[in-house]
């Protein structure tokens, strides 16, 4: 199993379909989610250190924290959730 889909099963709270190939996972999620939330995304999967995410994605304390709130719920929609399962 691929990182990206490890790292996006973690935020979901139910998962009911198994998610897509990694391709079709990122085309589906470029879909949905804004650049800075994909970009996130992405540095989650490479474990990046946080203080290396914020500075790369011009964030202080609070608009990272609102940033990955706003993200893992929109990981939690339900149009979301049918966009990336088979």
């Amino acid at each position: 199993m691929s990182i990206l889909k490890k790292e996006i099963e973690k935020h979901i709270k139910k998962l009911v379909h198994p998610l897509k190939e990694e391709k079709e996972l990122l085309l589906a999620l470029k879909a949905k989610l804004t650049k800075k939330e994909l970009k996130l995304l992405k540095a989650w999967t490479e474990e990046t250190p946080l203080e290396e995410i914020k500075a790369k994605l011009h964030l202080d304390e609070q608009h990272y924290a609102d940033l990955s709130t706003k993200l893992i719920k929109k990981l939690n929609q339900e149009k979301i959730k049918q966009a990336i399962c088979l």
